[in-house]
């Protein structure tokens, strides 16, 4: 006996809840037509993951509530079509200003709900609030398809031993586990080596159900697999897309077998590409905006942006602006002109001078007899940025922020300035990587935008922010190699600054960049929101207050 089982490794939009019902409607139609009898849609896909604080308000649950209702009436004739559907489901609360829900998984069939599993394990950790939003379950959900007997969980509970384990002593046969597990660089092979986990405490087959697309900060990378009981891989989706992915399971008497087609693995920069150009894509597509800005100023960081937005837009939709002060040396805009000209988008150059040197004149009275510094540099800066949310007021572009990791870690950015904008691409990605991923995408062209698209000299000269005679990022920052991997220890991995010192790193080196990253927590509450793509970016998973003595 052989039951299909489709996975519906689909992108849904939070809030939308007709439109990600019809989505839902349509994949049961089409596996249905080609024979599945089960059909797992990922966590929460009737509202979309993460909904944040509109879980809170009754109206959206009541909405929720009616989206299912829907599923569960449209997919009445397709009969024997078994769903698991993930949504909220309102709880009874004796505080009226809190609106109690559980994250769902309900069992849709015959067009009706059969059972209704609640998620066990709430995570309250990283990017993850669920406990702010959520009432945790107590009960185990084991139904059958086909004769094959499938035990119901939600992401989080297949992390710990019990609910897989109670699911297999209330007689399943299968562990189905639907997800929305956002990516950060790894997390792919963590989840598939916690699975192999469940499945050799269990010894049952596991097939899991993922969600793909971006959402504000966090994206999901699909990637969905199934496990035989021996804990070898039986099939897996692609990544970063759509797809309805179909497993075969084969019963003989007692035993299960799995079958599906296992897409390739790919490389750490082709995941992190892929990542980027899906959390622009959608952040600029379910927000509505007609097109992408960004300032092209010659150097590696917007050169890396400019590539991400035309793979994630097309080339289309893309507009560039090079802006030169008094600064900007000559190879920035021939470079800047040559790599515009090999992705094909729109440029244009609006000189700076005129206006920086109307703000020196309005302010020469009061800086009279004062060195120029660091105000004069960022009134470049902020001219820049002045100009770019003008174009993006007067056109409807989102102005696309070109600031890496290892700039926001120490605040080597400028507030209201190469900071303004309305999406952070590379918030996430620290320097040493930015070079790494640029010399891979000259090296590769997976969306067929145009190969090699960065002039080389853009990769190989020293970094530099081009606001003063001769600048270049080592005079104010130690070498990236260094900076990033103090930051990763410290900021991502909570290593304590001896600790890091004792490792073999200078201690000057050390209290310099920690002391900068606590000195410019203020800036980073003012930048955009931005990609996460590391176990820790600077967003939902970095909490600190900007008033504190403690750094270590």
């Amino acid at each position: 006996m052989t039951l299909s089982i489709c996975t519906a490794q689909l992108n849904f939009v939070v809030g939308d809840m007709p439109g990600n019902a019809q989505k839902i409607i349509a994949a049961a139609r089409e596996a249905y037509a080609q024979g599945a009898r089960l059909l797992l849609t990922p966590e929460l896909a009737i509202c979309g993951y993460a909904a944040e604080d509109l879980f809170l308000r009754p109206a959206f649950i009541a909405a929720c509530d009616d989206a299912v209702k829907t599923v569960a009436r449209e997919t009445a004739g397709l009969k024997g079509l078994a769903i698991v559907l993930g949504h909220p489901q309102a709880v009874a609360s004796d505080a009226p200003a809190f609106s109690a829900c559980r994250n769902a998984a309900s069992v849709v069939r015959d067009g009706r709900i059969e059972q209704t599993y609640a998620k066990r394990e709430l995570p309250n950790y990283q990017v993850f609030d669920e406990r702010r939003y959520f009432v945790a379950g107590t009960q185990t959900c084991v139904f059958e398809v086909e004769g094959v007997r499938l035990g119901v969980l939600v992401c989080e509970d297949a992390w710990f031993p019990a609910p897989a384990r109670d699911a297999a002593a209330a007689g399943a046969q299968l562990l189905v586990v639907i997800n929305a597990s956002p990516f950060h660089l790894g997390k792919s092979a963590e989840r598939e080596a916690t699975m192999r986990e469940r499945v050799a405490e269990t010894g049952l087959p596991l097939v899991y159900a993922h969600l793909v697309g971006g959402q504000d900060e966090v994206v999901f990378e699909g990637r969905s697999f199934a496990l035989n009981a021996d804990g070898s891989v039986a099939g897996r989706g692609p990544g970063f897309e759509e797809k309805l992915v179909f497993v075969r399971v084969h019963q003989a008497q007692s035993a299960i077998k799995i079958e599906a087609d296992i897409a390739p693995e790919k490389s750490l920069e082709a995941d992190l590409w892929d990542a980027l150009v899906l959390g622009v894509r959608d952040y600029v597509g379910k927000n509505g905006f007609p097109g992408a800005l960004l300032g092209l100023s010659g150097g590696i960081d917007s050169a890396l942006v400019l590539a991400i937005a035309v793979d994630a837009l097309g080339a289309g939709k893309v507009r560039t602006v090079m802006m030169p002060s008094p600064y900007t040396a000559d190879i920035s805009w021939i470079d800047a002109r040559d790599m515009a000209t090999r992705m094909g988008v729109r440029y244009d150059e609006i000189s700076i001078k005129p206006q920086f040197e109307a703000f020196k004149a309005a302010l020469a009275t009061d800086f009279a007899g004062l060195p120029e510094d660091t105000t004069e540099e960022n009134l470049q800066a902020r001219i820049r940025g002045t100009l770019l949310m003008a174009l993006s007021n007067k056109f409807g572009s989102i102005v696309l922020t070109t600031g890496n990791k290892s700039e926001m870690s120490t605040g080597y950015c400028t507030l209201y300035g190469d900071m303004a904008g309305g999406f952070a691409v590379i918030k996430d990605v620290a320097k040493t990587r930015v070079f790494d991923l640029a010399r891979w995408r000259n090296a590769n062209d997976p969306y067929r935008t145009g190969a090699n698209p960065i002039p080389e000299r853009i990769i190989t000269r020293p970094p530099s922010a081009e606001l003063r005679p001769d600048q270049k990022d080592q005079d104010s920052l130690p070498p990236y190699e260094v900076l990033d991997a103090i930051v990763a220890r410290y900021m991502e991995n909570d290593e304590p600054i001896e600790s890091i010192i004792a490792s073999g790193f200078a201690r000057a080196d050390v209290e310099r960049v920690t002391r900068l990253i606590k000195l410019n927590e203020y800036k980073r509450r003012q930048a955009p929101v931005g990609i996460r793509v590391t176990r820790r970016s600077f967003g939902k998973d970095w909490r600190y207050p900007i008033t504190s003595k403690f750094r270590a």
